[in-house]
Protein backbone atom coordinates (compact mmCIF):
# COMPACT_ATOMS: atom_id res chain seq x y z
CA UNK A 1 0.00 0.00 0.00
CA UNK A 2 1.38 3.62 -1.07
CA UNK A 3 1.39 6.47 0.93
CA UNK A 4 0.58 10.10 -0.99
CA UNK A 5 1.80 13.03 0.22
CA UNK A 6 -1.00 15.41 2.04
CA UNK A 7 -0.39 17.97 -1.22
CA UNK A 8 -1.32 15.47 -3.64
CA UNK A 9 -4.83 14.63 -2.12
CA UNK A 10 -7.06 16.89 -3.67
CA UNK A 11 -9.88 18.67 -1.91
CA UNK A 12 -7.80 18.29 1.51
CA UNK A 13 -5.57 21.07 2.15
CA UNK A 14 -6.13 24.68 0.52
CA UNK A 15 -3.00 26.27 -1.34
CA UNK A 16 -0.88 28.77 1.81
CA UNK A 17 -1.89 32.30 0.99
CA UNK A 18 1.28 33.96 -0.12
CA UNK A 19 3.18 35.99 2.33
CA UNK A 20 5.28 39.24 1.82
CA UNK A 21 8.67 39.28 3.68
CA UNK A 22 9.86 41.95 1.86
CA UNK A 23 10.31 45.42 3.24
CA UNK A 24 9.82 46.62 0.36
CA UNK A 25 6.46 45.18 -0.18
CA UNK A 26 3.08 47.30 -1.17
CA UNK A 27 0.91 47.68 1.52
CA UNK A 28 1.51 47.83 4.92
CA UNK A 29 1.19 46.16 8.48
CA UNK A 30 -2.70 46.74 8.22
CA UNK A 31 -3.17 45.45 5.29
CA UNK A 32 -1.16 42.36 6.39
CA UNK A 33 -3.63 42.17 9.13
CA UNK A 34 -6.54 42.60 6.91
CA UNK A 35 -4.99 39.65 5.14
CA UNK A 36 -4.25 37.39 8.25
CA UNK A 37 -8.13 38.06 9.10
CA UNK A 38 -9.66 37.24 6.00
CA UNK A 39 -7.52 33.93 6.13
CA UNK A 40 -8.74 33.14 9.23
CA UNK A 41 -12.46 33.53 7.99
CA UNK A 42 -11.68 31.85 4.64
CA UNK A 43 -10.52 28.72 7.29
CA UNK A 44 -13.44 28.69 9.27
CA UNK A 45 -15.86 28.93 6.02
CA UNK A 46 -14.01 26.16 4.61
CA UNK A 47 -14.56 24.15 8.09
CA UNK A 48 -18.05 24.91 8.00
CA UNK A 49 -18.82 23.55 4.26
CA UNK A 50 -16.72 20.37 5.21
CA UNK A 51 -19.05 19.70 8.13
CA UNK A 52 -22.23 20.40 6.34
CA UNK A 53 -20.91 18.27 3.48
CA UNK A 54 -20.23 15.38 6.09
CA UNK A 55 -23.69 15.44 7.24
CA UNK A 56 -25.04 15.55 3.83
CA UNK A 57 -22.69 12.01 3.31
CA UNK A 58 -21.18 13.84 0.16
CA UNK A 59 -18.23 14.03 2.44
CA UNK A 60 -15.89 12.63 4.33
CA UNK A 61 -15.15 12.54 8.24
CA UNK A 62 -11.32 13.00 7.92
CA UNK A 63 -11.70 15.99 6.06
CA UNK A 64 -14.02 17.42 7.73
CA UNK A 65 -12.30 17.17 11.56
CA UNK A 66 -8.79 18.13 9.66
CA UNK A 67 -10.58 21.51 8.02
CA UNK A 68 -12.11 22.24 11.99
CA UNK A 69 -8.79 21.82 13.16
CA UNK A 70 -7.01 23.95 10.93
CA UNK A 71 -9.56 26.38 11.77
CA UNK A 72 -8.75 26.55 15.27
CA UNK A 73 -5.45 26.52 14.54
CA UNK A 74 -4.99 29.62 12.92
CA UNK A 75 -7.76 31.30 15.33
CA UNK A 76 -5.59 30.23 17.45
CA UNK A 77 -2.44 32.09 15.91
CA UNK A 78 -4.58 35.43 15.71
CA UNK A 79 -5.21 35.57 19.53
CA UNK A 80 -1.68 35.32 20.09
CA UNK A 81 -1.27 37.86 17.45
CA UNK A 82 -3.41 40.37 18.95
CA UNK A 83 -2.10 39.12 22.41
CA UNK A 84 1.21 40.15 21.44
CA UNK A 85 -0.10 43.59 19.65
CA UNK A 86 -2.36 44.52 22.67
CA UNK A 87 0.71 43.81 25.11
CA UNK A 88 3.70 45.76 22.34
CA UNK A 89 1.00 48.59 22.89
CA UNK A 90 0.83 48.85 26.85
CA UNK A 91 4.58 48.57 26.40
CA UNK A 92 5.02 51.90 24.49
CA UNK A 93 2.40 53.67 26.38
CA UNK A 94 4.35 52.62 29.74
CA UNK A 95 7.37 54.27 28.25
CA UNK A 96 8.56 57.68 29.99
CA UNK A 97 8.29 60.84 27.52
Amino acid sequence: MSIDRLDKVGGVLPPAPSVRHTPQAEGGFGDTLKDLIGAVDGSATQANDAVGRMLDGTGDVHEAVIALQKADTMLQLTVQIRNKLVQAYQDIMRMPV
